[in-house]
């Protein structure tokens, strides 16, 4: 017999076991790499902020002029 039954409800059973499973515990001290890219993010929206104001400070500048 061919297996054209497919069995959606045991996909979804399995993706809701991996989404629901909870990260591994680490150990005291261990370096946590969810968080490491708060820094570069950071560093891009003070990038973006100074670039805006040089292009607004040119604006004025040319208005004014």
């Amino acid at each position: 017999m061919a297996d054209n039954d497919y069995d959606s409800a045991g996909s979804t059973q399995m993706f809701r076991a991996f989404v629901d499973e909870s990260p591994a515990p680490q150990a005291p001290g261990s370096v946590s790499t969810y968080g490491s890219s708060n820094g570069s993010r950071t560093g891009l929206i003070a990038v973006v902020a100074v670039v805006a104001l040089a292009v607004l400070g040119a604006v004025i500048w040319l208005a004014v002029k």
